[in-house]
């Protein structure tokens, strides 16, 4: 009997008020994580990975967010049925995050050392100086120089990739079972980028912890995650291991995402390719695929009629009206 997924998100809808719109940011979402997995979300901006992570984790703000269904089952618990004080103690214990600009989650009026030392008195019942040597250790952990001599420093005396590594020093100090990194590399240099993604890397095979990656980019997950989830205008659009979806993918949007990533045996001088058009209004409905506008593929069924997801093989799912042709063509 195959094990339970360790967090299984099912027809989950956040839905945002916005004036009189309402934005359906995601909608009626469906994705699994196994124990010891990493799984990487990408897509562009807008098509619901922040906000699926949010929801997740219990903080999306309301008003002016709200989930309207589905369920969040993590560790065989749905998570959604919790009060406020049930889902804090799972927060930060058993479900770590790290935020894509630690400037902002790091709070900026607080030392770094209380704001690691509190984690762990919070949700290990450390004493003062235990957390304190805890979280020293945590900064070696993460390669922080001179961790004792710095843990009493404040976050803008950090660089942007040493605060980043502060944020998953702390994310990682109660040993989570799973850990939710949101475009952990965004605004790091390329070279900081690479030792982040390594650092996260080496983490989950020390620890064991699943990891769910989030990005707009997709060669950020491709040495990382075992299995890639492709969202478009809030809802999942392909769903495969990372080589199969790398190598042949089963849909017209995650094509353009692949040839949107920069390849460096292109011609000098060659123009980078973009897809066409931008990302739909997510408070306007549409008759059809939310991507048929700008799709190549697409055909009149796609403006009319919405795509269903289709189920390729046991680890793979298209939601395209001509997703089996995509899939089986060379």
């Amino acid at each position: 009997m195959a094990e339970a997924p360790l967090l299984s998100v099912e027809d989950l809808a956040t839905w945002f008020d916005e004036d009189e719109r309402v934005v359906r940011a995601v909608d009626g979402l469906s994705f699994e994580v196994r124990r010891g997995e990493t799984v990487g979300i990408v897509g562009e901006s807008g098509s619901g990975k922040s906000v699926t992570s949010l929801s997740v984790m219990g903080l999306v703000p309301r008003p002016p967010g709200r989930i309207v269904a589905g369920r969040v089952v993590f560790d065989g618990q749905d998570l959604l049925q919790l009060g406020d004080d049930a889902m804090r103690r799972i927060r930060g214990r058993r479900i770590a995050m790290v935020f894509q600009d630690p400037m902002t989650a790091l709070n900026p009026f607080l030392r770094i050392s209380t704001q690691m030392t509190e984690v762990t008195r919070l949700h290990l019942g450390h004493s003062r100086a235990d957390a304190r040597a805890h979280a020293i250790r945590m900064l070696e952990t993460v390669g922080i120089p001179d961790a004792e001599g710095r843990i009493d420093d404040y976050p803008h005396q950090f660089s942007g990739g040493m605060r980043q590594r502060v944020m998953i020093s702390m994310a990682l100090s109660c040993r989570p079972e799973l850990l939710i990194a949101d475009e952990p590399t965004t605004a790091l240099d390329v070279t900081i980028q690479a030792q982040i993604l390594e650092l996260v890397s080496q983490l989950k095979a020390d620890t064991g912890t699943s990891v769910v990656l989030i990005t707009h980019d997709l060669g950020v997950v491709a040495g990382m995650a075992d299995r890639i989830l492709v969202m478009y205008a809030g809802r999942l659009f392909e769903s495969a291991p990372t080589r199969e979806l790398f190598a042949r993918p089963a849909n017209p949007y995650t094509r353009g995402l692949l040839l949107s990533v920069p390849n460096p045996l292109q011609a000098k001088g060659a123009e980078l390719y973009q897809i066409p058009g931008l990302p739909p209004d997510l408070a306007e409905t549409t008759a059809g695929c939310a991507f048929a506008p700008r799709c190549e593929r697409a055909e009149a069924v796609c403006r009319s009629t919405p795509p269903p997801l289709v189920r390729l093989t046991a680890e793979r799912e298209s939601r395209c009206h001509f997703a089996s042709e995509l899939f089986q063509a060379p």
